[in-house]
Formats: structure tokens, C-alpha cells, sequence
């Protein structure tokens, strides 16, 4: 029987981001590549972050080919369906939408994933609600959660919506088995991503004060790339609360490194309220290496964490909401060892690399039906 085409157009890195990881799983994808025939194309048009913010020509020249490329490759290709990882807003979006109409206008059959939300804070716009009514209509829709729907609901019926938890792959590393740690010694926090301060950086902090003053023993460490947030920034405001003693950034980390991080910390703190968060996979990574996860209820947060079985959830911006979560922790390392298993216990079940591609999986073969 003829394998049916699928034409994969999404970020792949770098840089390396969530939408972009997503990508690259479905590219080493067992399960998609033996049940269809595929071809990919990297939507992404920058190498760096800090090109992603800024138009200049190399990107309107990585565009052109980007647009020629999808262009001569669904003539030539001719493919049953195509998937694009979809941008909801900002210049992202209007790069997209131009592919978008091209496609449509040759028949294409399509399939948006959106890794991102946004969509419900333009669409007052009068071109983005202009570009949405037209991009969005007669598609499948691929949302991370049924939390995220809310932002697309405007301009897209449940019936053209399906679900699909991100999924990450085992570190090749070995993790070592969870142990009360030691008495007498600090409880170690970890926060990794980028120093953007609407993924939580300074109410994590705030939340550290708290927990000073209350003379709780623990240390925190900051481990990501700078964002909108600079180094110089955050430790600035580290001396300020008198944490230097308490709180560390520790810059970037990958591989090994990253590794140990995880492996040395009871707790993962990451109190979000960051507007695009969709489905972080950042958290799906600290229970792989079965630790307690404490973050926000923005995006899909609430579909990861059981709220008081593997980890909490808290109220946004609120330090000493997450400090009350932490101290409870802090206090019962049995508790930090319980819901750190509770959460690896869900992250085998539901949230492996190779669930995510059965879920895709599913979902090609339901919009291939149609």
C-alpha cells in the first residue's frame, strides 16, 4: 500500500527553543517516518535569539527562499497533507500567513500546530483579525491543551480542534534514584530557562526573601541564557535582597551540565506568567529526573502538574503564595520524594518523545480521513 505524503513545514534549531525541540522530535520520529512519507522544511528564517526581534536583510532574504522553497516543493512533492508549526502573532505570524495563502491557494490540505498563544491579545487588530478570519478557516488545529483553546476560540469551532501533549525524549544520561538528602544540608532549588522576567525570575526571587526571613535552609540557582533580564541585572537585585548567600546564577548550561543540574536539585521552581506559555517543556524535563515542579497555571501548566501530588500550583506574581509551596517542601524532604516519583511516574505514562509521535500519529490519520 502507498504510503501517503506528508509535507512538514516547522522550526527546527537553532535556535534552540521549545517550538524548535518540538520540531526536531517529529523529525527523528520512528513512528512518522515509517508510517508516512515525509519531507521537512525549517520554517525559521534566524540562527540566533537575537536576530528573532529584529528585521533586517538577511532574514527578508531567508524568507524569499523559504517561500520559493515551500513553493517548489509542494508542486514537485504534491503532498496529501501539510503541517506547519504555526506562529500566532507579531511578525512571525504575517511570514507564516504569506506561506499560508500560498498553499491554500494551491489546494493544500492543512494542519496547524500552534506551540505559542497570542492570538486572543491581537485579534482586536483590525489586519490580524483581518489575516485570522482567513488563515484560520477551513484548517485542523493542533493545540498542546485544552486550556489553550480559549485563545483561538474566536475564530475556530471545537470540532477542528485535537489535542496533543508534548512528549521529550529519555536523557542519555543516567539518573540517579531520588534519596532523602542529608540532614543539615540546604534544600536546593533550580530554576532553568531564560532570564525573562515573565517566566518568574524576580517572584522567585521575592519568594527567596520570604523564605529567608523565615529562616528556612536552602539554596537557589539560576541556570539559563539571558533574556530581558542581564546577568549584571539579576545579581544586582540578588544583592539588593541580601540572597548572595542564598542565590546563585549560574549562567548556561547544556549536556552534562544541564544534567547535574537537575541531578543536584530537590525542588523545581518555575513561577510562570509568561503570555505565550503553552505547554513547557522545561517542566516535563525536571519530572523526567523526578523532581517536585512548582509553576503557574498559564498555558497547559495544568495538564502537566497534579496540584498536591506532583508538585503545586500557585497564583501568578505571588512570592509569598510560592514561598508558602516551598516552605511546605523545604520542610518534609519525604514530600519533595513523593511527588518527585508521583510526577516521573507521569512523565513515563504520558509525556515520552514516543507518545508524542502516537498522538501526531492519530491525529494525521483523522485529518487524512476527512
Amino acid at each position: 500500500m502507498k504510503q501517503q505524503k506528508i509535507l512538514f513545514i516547522l522550526h527546527l534549531p537553532p535556535p534552540i527553543h521549545g517550538a524548535a525541540m518540538l520540531g526536531q522530535f517529529i523529525v527523528d520520529s520512528k513512528i512518522i517516518n515509517s508510517n508516512y512519507e515525509t519531507k521537512y522544511i525549517n520554517l525559521g528564517t534566524t540562527k540566533t535569539f537575537k536576530e528573532r526581534k529584529r528585521i533586517t536583510f538577511s532574514k527578508l532574504s531567508n524568507f524569499i527562499n523559504l517561500f520559493k522553497s515551500c513553493f517548489s516543493t509542494y508542486n514537485s512533492y504534491k503532498p496529501d497533507l501539510v503541517y506547519i508549526s504555526l506562529t500566532s502573532n507579531g511578525m512571525g505570524f504575517y511570514k507564516d500567513a504569506l506561506i499560508v495563502f500560498m498553499l491554500k491557494l494551491k489546494g493544500a490540505k492543512l494542519v496547524y500546530h500552534f506551540h505559542n498563544k497570542g492570538i486572543k491579545n491581537h485579534q482586536h487588530k483590525f489586519l490580524d483579525n483581518f489575516l485570522y478570519k482567513r488563515v484560520l478557516k477551513n484548517v485542523d488545529i493542533v493545540l498542546g491543551s485544552k486550556w489553550i483553546y480559549e485563545d483561538i476560540q474566536k475564530y475556530v469551532s471545537l470540532d477542528e480542534v485535537q489535542y496533543c501533549h508534548n512528549g521529550i525524549p529519555k536523557v542519555t544520561h543516567e539518573i540517579k534514584k531520588r534519596e532523602l538528602k542529608l540532614e543539615n544540608s540546604p534544600t536546593e532549588i533550580l530554576f532553568l530557562s531564560n532570564l525573562i522576567e515573565s517566566k518568574g525570575v524576580y517572584t522567585l526571587l521575592n519568594a527567596c526573601k520570604h523564605l529567608d526571613e523565615r529562616g528556612l535552609d536552602f539554596r537557589c540557582t539560576y541556570v539559563g541564557n539571558i533574556g530581558d533580564i542581564k546577568a549584571e541585572e539579576l545579581q544586582s537585585e540578588i544583592e539588593k535582597l541580601k540572597l548572595e548567600n542564598k542565590v546563585h546564577y549560574a549562567g548556561k548550561k547544556y549536556d552534562m551540565e544541564k544534567h547535574d543540574a537537575f541531578q543536584n536539585a530537590h525542588i523545581f521552581a518555575f513561577p510562570t506568567h509568561y503570555p505565550n506559555e503553552c505547554f513547557p517543556l522545561v517542566l516535563l524535563e525536571a519530572m523526567q529526573y523526578s523532581l517536585p515542579v512548582i509553576s503557574c497555571p498559564e498555558g497547559g501548566v495544568r495538564d502537566i502538574i497534579d496540584d498536591n501530588k506532583t508538585g503545586f500550583i500557585v497564583k501568578q506574581k505571588d512570592a509569598k503564595g510560592l514561598a508558602d509551596k516551598l516552605e511546605i517542601l523545604i520542610k518534609s524532604p519525604s514530600l519533595q520524594i513523593e511527588m518527585g516519583n508521583a510526577g516521573n511516574e507521569k512523565y513515563k505514562k504520558e509525556f515520552t518523545v514516543e507518545m508524542y509521535g502516537k498522538r501526531l500519529d492519530n491525529i494525521f490519520k483523522k485529518s487524512l480521513g476527512k
